[in-house]
């Protein structure tokens, strides 16, 4: 239940902080900016504080932790990689191309409209 509370107090936080950046529409849009950032880090601190927010965190910090483990490809199998994809798609449309040709000529035969 206290978690729920403090979550709410975070999208109220958060909330508020859009509120303040439309209020001060006569502001410098400085002020404006920082009204918003204000209302965001007070929601996130605020949220960070529930179990949902730690578990968020967790898995944040997890991540990052398996994303370093990835072992990107070079820029040579990219470039690769791509023309692949790109002659592929070219010859998908141009195989679609001669059915719908097909297709149009034979609807046409069928009708009697060639």
């Amino acid at each position: 239940m206290v978690d729920k509370l403090k979550l709410t107090a975070a999208m109220m936080l958060f909330a508020a902080g859009v509120v303040g950046y439309y209020i001060l529409a006569n502001q410098p849009e400085l002020w404006r900016v920082l009204a918003l950032l204000a209302g965001a880090a007070l929601g996130i601190v605020a949220g960070m504080q529930t179990s949902t927010g730690r578990a968020a965190w967790t898995f944040v910090k997890e991540a990052r932790v398996e994303l370093s483990k990835v072992v990107w490809p070079t820029r040579k199998e990219t470039i690769q990689t791509t023309l692949v994809v790109i002659v592929l798609v070219v010859v998908v449309a141009l195989f679609l191309w001669v059915v719908d040709l097909g297709l149009i000529k034979g609807v046409s035969m069928l009708t009697g409209r060639s």
